[in-house]
């Protein structure tokens, strides 16, 4: 392990990496509650994805940590199931099926783009605050959906939304956000988790959960979903958006935890460029892909990963040991399997408090960024729809540059964006 993952090189320990692994799958171990309970509103089998779950975040992880190891983990995105589910399946009407068709192709599609040189450049052209207002309009969409599956927010005929009746499954889901909350304000890890556990389990106990049949059992068989995407999607036109809304939601989350993390595990040279980079964003690029083969929504870098370099995770064993973890989990399904959507509601709440973060690094008194950032973040949860969300924010920084005669301010994929923008509104 020393020679294979230069522990000595990286100033760290076996024991420092297996410990820091642990603490990065305690910190994203929710993902296996979480992306079930969503990807499952398109009609998919909950079992199936469960088991898929801990098989694409495993073996993903493991490639990352075996590669190009460096101690970074993957698993289905946060934002990106939600677009699969809400958007591509509920608003769209696209089967779920074709739908992984769709996540299919964009891998390929960030694949190629990453073999070129293409990708990294490509998201150097886009502004900074349509990135940031990005990954903040995902996290008010998350938190709406988590609100609703509290049973917190409802619809009302006359107003949109209300407040909901406050039943006990509410006040056990405020219980588990209280939970998450408090551990996370004392920097405690695996605060998500906790929470689920804490709720499920208190659920249980008064009687509004049913109890596991057990607690180790093999893992549900993945059939159901597994190689079920339409191939044939490829040729809908219709489509095409998208893959292509698809494809700038991972480069974006991609390469920014990438960075980010990289910044904070000393990996970044003197003159800035990352070693590995390429083999880094090529993994991402093949776990998409397998993972739509296995029958889940786009496989992503986690911004987890921090928290067990934070502890003092620097190799590829890091990512070996949270992969190892993922794989494990599949076999104690029957405790995931009985824990309900008011327990994995306030895991999407706290979820979308991260991702607001970057909305501190927006300048709203430059309206040139403000309003195109302002309509991403708001019409993403209004219009019930990501891809609404950034095709209004890519359209009007555009129209507003080219209103006040900056044109020079743009470049050439911010015109190909708008270009393609036009024609999805109109038909969506």
């Amino acid at each position: 392990m020393e020679r294979f993952f230069e522990l000595q090189r990286h100033g760290t320990t076996v024991r420092i990496e297996i410990l820091a692994g642990i603490t990065t799958f305690l910190t994203a171990a929710y993902i296996i509650f979480v992306n079930p309970s969503i990807l499952s509103e398109t009609g998919m089998d909950r079992g199936a994805l469960i088991t898929v779950t801990c098989l694409i975040s495993g073996l993903a992880t493991l490639l990352l940590g075996l590669w190009p190891r460096v101690p970074l983990m993957m698993a289905p995105g946060m934002g990106l199931n939600a677009f699969f589910t809400f958007t591509l399946v509920k608003s769209l009407g696209l089967s779920w099926q074709v739908a992984l068709g769709a996540v299919f192709y964009s891998g390929i599609l960030f694949l190629l783009l990453t073999v070129v040189g293409v990708r990294e450049r490509f998201v150097r052209s886009i502004p900074a605050a349509l990135r940031l207002s990005l990954s903040i309009g995902i996290g008010l969409f998350i938190t709406l959906i988590g609100l609703q599956n509290l049973g917190l927010v409802v619809a009302h005929p006359a107003t949109f939304i209300t407040i909901g009746k406050l039943k006990p499954t509410v006040f056990l889901g405020l219980f588990g956000l209280l939970v998450i909350m408090y551990l996370a304000a004392r920097g405690i890890r695996g605060a998500i988790l906790a929470g689920i556990l804490a709720t499920a389990i208190l659920g249980m106990l008064l009687g509004y959960g049913s109890t596991p049949a057990g607690v180790l059992s093999l893992p549900p068989s993945p059939a159901p979903i597994a190689l079920r995407l339409d191939f044939a999607a490829i040729f809908t036109v219709g489509l095409w958006g998208a893959i292509f809304t698809m494809m700038f939601v991972d480069l974006f989350d991609s390469v920014g935890t990438m960075v980010g993390v990289a910044y904070q595990a000393g990996m970044v040279q003197a003159d800035g460029s990352i070693p590995k980079i390429g083999q880094m964003l090529a993994a991402d690029a093949m776990a998409t892909a397998a993972g739509a083969l296995l029958g889940t929504s786009t496989t992503t870098t986690y911004i987890e990963s921090a928290s067990g370099i934070a502890q003092g995770g620097r190799s590829g064993l890091t990512a070996v040991t949270t992969g190892v973890l993922f794989l494990l989990a599949m076999f104690f399904t029957p405790l995931i399997a009985v824990v309900p959507t008011y327990a994995t509601a306030p895991a999407l709440i706290a979820v979308g408090v991260y991702m607001m973060r970057g909305v501190r690094e927006i300048d709203f008194t430059n309206w040139e960024d403000a309003f195109p950032s302002f309509l991403t973040i708001v019409l993403m949860p209004f219009t019930y729809s990501i891809s609404h969300g950034l095709l209004f924010g890519f359209l009007s920084y555009v129209l507003l540059k080219l209103a006040l005669g900056k044109w020079r301010d743009l470049n050439l994929v911010l015109y190909l964006i708008a270009a393609l923008s036009v024609p999805n509104l109109l038909v969506s």
